[in-house]
């Protein structure tokens, strides 16, 4: 098996190990893992492409690149430059260091890059760590990551939807900001929202007298809707939650063309 692996903390951040090892234990001894990174953290990137400015691109060592560009540029390289046009059989993004749950999955670089897989017409997983108190003591902050990770991506392997869709599906992971021995279970979650819970920005006064503004974050463990993939992740479970790229609001069609056709 030949994975591609990227995330958006960054060629260097400690999640993207935890993900290689995991990579490398999945594609086994005859198989092949490819890291295209972005060589500096590009959190909160979401989608986006370098579509105006070219993207510097550096070997590391061995099939591992570090790219100057969001994790969606790093997919494009690994596809059309590093591999030269030979297909991985799976993509995986992370493991991030924080959740892409609710409507942090909005934002996300790390499930953006998978995005950007799923529209190639490849297999792909975003996989990211939820933190929290419980979590924080733990050898390994991406404990529950370490513990679970590799069978969770086997499980989607083995019995997960596969489809070829024109919006490929993929699949968005959370763990919980728990120790892997008290994470209680997987379950299949939808996509939920945190009420109350908006970025902003704050203005600051640089010493020159110039006003930079700092975007702001909410609150990350307010509740969401029961069986959400904020909501079990806070309750000790595994999130998988099934997603596509198209954003067309089905539920709204009728209604909408009845009131404008």
């Amino acid at each position: 098996m030949r994975i591609l692996v990227t995330n958006d903390d960054g060629i260097n951040a400690p999640g993207l190990a935890v993900l290689e090892q995991i990579a490398r234990n999945i594609a086994g001894p005859d198989g092949e893992v490819w890291v295209v990174a972005p060589a500096f953290e590009q959190s909160g990137v979401g989608h986006c492409i370098s579509y105006t400015h070219p993207t510097m691109i550096a070997r590391l060592a061995p099939r591992r690149f570090a790219a100057e560009g969001s994790p969606a540029d790093c997919i494009l390289a690994g596809l059309y430059d590093v591999l030269q046009g030979a297909r991985p059989d799976l993509v995986l993004s992370g493991v991030n260091r924080g959740n892409n749950a609710a409507e942090n999955v909005m934002y996300s670089g790390t499930v953006g890059g998978v995005i950007e897989a799923a529209l190639q017409g490849l297999p792909a997983i975003a996989l990211s760590q939820y933190m929290g108190p419980q979590s924080e003591d733990l050898p390994s902050l991406f404990d529950a990551a370490i513990g679970h990770g590799e069978a969770v991506i086997r499980r989607l392997l083995e019995r997960g939807i596969w489809d070829q869709g024109d919006y490929r599906l993929f699949y968005n992971v959370n763990f919980p900001p728990v120790a892997r021995a008290d994470v209680r279970g997987l379950k299949v979650a939808f996509q939920g929202y945190r009420k109350d819970t908006f970025f902003g920005v704050e203005p600051h006064i640089s010493p020159s007298g110039r006003k930079f503004l700092w975007v702001t974050g909410g609150p990350q463990h307010l509740p969401t809707a029961p069986g959400s993939d904020a909501a079990v992740n806070l309750d000790g479970y595994i999130s998988v939650t099934p997603m596509r790229a198209d954003l067309t609001a089905y539920d709204a069609l009728d209604d909408v063309r009845k009131a404008l056709e």
